[in-house]
């Protein structure tokens, strides 16, 4: 069934009666666009149906699918055999590219990148890595094309080769999505299964579940918590965080596991709302009172848990769409609702999260990737309780909280951590702790309410796109080898212009930090950088988040508020890092009720031009805003912090000159002008105009952007002197000398050759693994293939581990293909300290055998006691 001429059905039925449809409407609402121009005809061995984007065959005999583009030679996907069908599975094979790489099957706790994996898309609330958390019938391809399941059944999806997709039901039912990048892939997948909603912008700010009506009998927990006896207690939490100067904006104050609340609630949710707070309430029963709870009450938002909805797929999908159901039809409010057990379709109606974890370096470590990787199956709210809900230390709460704070929705779960495991940690409220923890905690959520327009913008972006926020390197560098895989699952895009890597490990360096094409600019110190590369050694004390702006980047900020709506927004600004030609597009609306749906917003373009390097002019061009809505003032001032190297000669405002003032304390009591300061992130242009609410540009002459310096090498060639083998699967010994110490041995003459003299060597994929005789961060491997004039054995496919056990490898550092050339070949790994390395070689490059050779192998890092 063809939707569109990107979007078609393929439904097989065992009886033909295609009346089997357990998914309904409920994965697919929107299939229904209009009427699309096909035709079909008959080519010998299989029929053609083709549109205007695609070319679909159904070979004959056997019966096999497979699609390719418009012009019915380059491929889309392929089935290398019919699907297979037994009583109760279903399994469908697909030829896998080359290079080709997948993504998706939700909120999967791990690495997103899932080439040679095997992903369970099933519910088990186990909440451990590897595991699927709220697991989503859709994968997509680096080919340019996506696939949903459209069913209730549990399956596995291996992204081998060939690639298994399985499902464990008597069907087969699955959407495809074409485009010609992942991310209009995305928008294809969303329009059909529904856009990721719209989050109030309460909903953005951190939230708080707790139990404070621990006095109930019912309840699981500890009876006799100071301060919690009673629901009310609540509002003693909340001054606490307007003492302390802390960004906050909602409080759940049930836990849901026989807290319940004390009556009436209203008395409490009036309460937090004068403090700025929203209230929202975490069930594992179900909704009996929500009516009242929204309607009467005024509590706001739906945390659904596993003693409800536990079971997950339609009873879970069900469950949330009744929390839905219970904010929308008993207020004017917008759906807020966190769930534990999502499925295809959960992102037009719930945060994910996941789940039960704990407060470890190592929970961190998978986190980030897993919550980078949901907005890759269009979860574009997806979060992790900050610091877990078991365990923690201020280290790890500081560190998870930083990071979250570039991510749409972020909780911390105060009632079941422990409320002293070490000094300075009371409990999880950000305002608990001691210092330093305490400021630092401050100061990145003070950093989220200023880039508040930034990230509802990237918000309103999903809703409209299905491009998430938070987003996986190859979001936005497709066609950068190094970002389409996991070498940069320890990083995110936080919109289109920040970049994050968090420290996941207790330590003040970062190691790892990849910086794609292009410019990338220090947030904190300004120093700019050219990538494509690898930022290694960079000093990321407990207060710093490494965090990199994008060159041309437009960020618009609010003035420092701690909740939506505590000061008007009389000054706007945008931080701006001009290079070259850039543009923003800020979305703004009531930020609470669904009147946006109704076309209730406004729209402001920001153009910026300048020199792509060197000096010249920089002009900022502001949009008059566009539409309308309940709150939107009628004038404001802003202004601009222009990163650039030297002051200029100029600004002007619409051609007019601005008043160029000598100091800082100058410029903030003026009400116009400019001030630039060279010691300021390495330099910082500022200017403010006058309020208006019509269009205008401000330009500065004769000034420069940041040069953009080289990556530090702050590597080297390691010394082979005390390197020793550790294990090679095979070696020529017989025929000729082929043992694998001649592979680091410093003479290209010799070789390390894998058996060849047997009746049947042994076959691939082959390995040798070394004893680097001592620590390294390891981050870069030669491979020399045989210089002897043979050919057979040079290494194709190849993946390179880096260990401080030979029992236990972990995932790859590097992974790619070799070129059939006798020429010295490199591969950047992802840097890791360890004292053992393990090349593995997974084909021979021009096909010819079973054989691996080597010349020689060399590494780059440096010591890593």
């Amino acid at each position: 069934m063809v939707a569109r001429a990107d979007i078609f059905r393929l439904w097989l039925s065992p009886d033909g009666s295609f009346t089997d449809d357990p998914a309904g409407t409920d994965l697919a609402p929107t299939t229904d666009f209009g009427s699309v121009p096909t035709s079909w005809s008959d080519a010998g061995a299989y029929y053609r149906i083709t549109t205007g984007s695609l070319s679909i065959r159904v070979n004959k005999k056997p019966l096999r699918f497979s699609v390719y583009r418009a012009d019915n030679t380059t491929p889309v996907w392929q089935e290398t055999r019919p699907t297979s069908w037994t009583g109760g599975r279903t399994t469908q094979y697909l030829a896998r590219g080359a290079d080709e790489q997948f993504y998706g099957t939700g909120l999967r706790l791990g690495e997103w990148a899932l080439r040679g994996k095997t992903v369970p898309v099933a519910v088990d609330n186990k909440w451990r890595e590897n595991d699927n958390a709220s697991p989503a019938p859709f994968y997509m391809s680096t080919n340019g094309y996506g696939a949903m399941r459209n069913t209730w059944a549990p399956g596995s999806y291996g992204f081998d080769a060939p690639t298994t997709l399985t499902h464990d039901e008597k069907r087969f039912d699955a959407w495809y999505f074409t485009g010609d990048s992942l991310k209009s892939v995305l928008d294809a997948y969303t329009d059909v299964s529904g856009k990721p909603f719209l989050a109030p912008m309460w909903g953005f700010e951190l939230g708080n579940a707790d139990c404070f009506n621990a006095s109930n009998p019912d309840y699981q927990g500890d009876h006799d918590r100071l301060r919690h006896q009673t629901t009310p207690d609540v509002v003693g939490y909340a001054a606490d965080a307007r003492a302390a100067d802390m960004p906050s904006g909602w409080f759940l104050p049930n836990d849901g596991y026989g807290c319940g609340y004390t009556a009436p609630l209203k008395s409490t949710v009036d309460a937090l709302k004068a403090k700025g707070f929203q209230t929202g309430l975490w069930t594992s029963t179900g909704l009996g009172s929500i009516a009242d709870e929204v309607g009467t009450a005024g509590s706001r938002g739906v945390k659904t848990d596993v003693a409800w909805i536990g079971s997950g797929y339609k009873y879970a999908f069900d469950g949330v769409r009744q929390a839905v159901d219970g904010i929308e039809k008993n207020s004017d409010a917008r759906r807020f609702v966190w769930t534990v057990d999502g499925w295809a379709g959960t992102q037009r109606n719930a945060v994910v999260w996941t789940g039960d974890t704990y407060g470890t370096w190592d929970d961190m470590r998978w986190h980030v990737p897993a919550i980078t990787g949901a907005g890759l199956s269009g979860l574009n709210y997806a979060a992790g309780d900050i610091d877990g809900i078991f365990g923690g230390s201020p280290q790890t709460y500081t560190r998870d909280l930083q990071w979250k704070a570039f991510t749409p929705a972020f909780m911390t779960m105060s009632g079941w951590g422990a409320t002293g495991p070490s000094a300075g940690y009371h409990d999880k409220q950000p305002w608990r702790f001691a210092e330093p923890y305490l400021s630092i905690n401050r100061k990145y959520l003070q950093l989220k309410m200023r880039l508040m327009p930034y990230l509802y913008t990237m918000s309103r972006v999903a809703h409209e796109s299905g491009v998430p926020s938070t987003r996986a390197m190859v979001l936005e560098y497709p066609d950068d080898p190094v970002a389409r895989g996991n070498l940069t699952s320890g990083q995110f895009m936080a919109g289109d212009s920040l970049l994050v890597a968090p420290v996941v490990s207790d330590t003040s360096v970062r190691d790892g930090i990849y910086l794609p094409a292009g410019t990338w600019t220090d947030y904190w110190t300004g120093r700019t950088y050219a990538g494509p590369g690898w930022l290694n050694g960079y000093q990321a004390p407990l207060e710093t988040l490494p965090l990199f702006v994008k060159g041309g980047a437009v960020v618009p900020m609010w003035p420092q508020m701690n909740h939506t709506g505590e000061k008007p927004v009389s000054t706007l600004t945008y931080d701006i890092h001009p290079r070259g030609a850039s543009t923003f597009s800020l979305y703004e609306d009531d930020g609470r009720t669904r009147a946006h749906e109704s076309g209730a917003y406004a729209r402001q373009r920001v153009d910026v031009a300048a020199p792509t390097g060197g000096s010249g002019t920089v002009t900022v061009s502001v949009g008059a805003p566009t539409g309308s809505y309940t709150g939107k003032p009628a004038s404001r001032a802003y202004e601009f912090t222009l990163h650039v190297a030297t002051a200029p000669a100029t600004v002007t405002l619409d051609g007019s000159p601005l008043t160029g003032l000598s100091s800082r304390a100058a410029y903030d009591t003026a009400a116009s002008g400019w001030y630039f300061d060279p010691a300021d992130r390495s330099g910082v242009l500022r200017v403010k105009t006058p309020a208006t609410a019509g269009a205008f540009s401000v330009s500065a002459t004769g000034t420069a952007v940041p040069e953009a310096a080289a990556l530090p090498s702050s590597s080297a060639p390691l010394d082979r002197s005390a390197w020793s083998l550790v294990h090679a699967d095979s070696q020529e010994s017989a025929a000729e000398n082929g043992a694998a110490a001649h592979a680091f041995d410093g003479n290209p003459a010799t070789l390390w050759h894998t058996a060849w003299s047997p009746a049947k060597p042994a076959p691939l994929p082959h390995e040798i693994q070394l004893d680097l005789g001592a620590r390294y961060t390891v981050d870069g491997l030669g491979y020399l293939p045989r210089q002897d004039g043979g050919v057979n054995g040079r290494i194709g496919g190849y993946e390179v581990y880096v260990s401080d056990s030979t029992a236990d490898w972990g995932p790859p550092v590097a992974s790619g293909t070799f070129a059939d050339t006798a020429a010295a070949k490199s591969a950047a790994l992802a840097p890791k300290k360890g004292r053992y390395l393990r090349l593995k070689a997974l084909t021979e490059a021009g096909g010819r055998g079973p054989w691996t050779s080597a010349a020689e192998i060399t590494l780059t890092g440096r010591p890593a006691p």
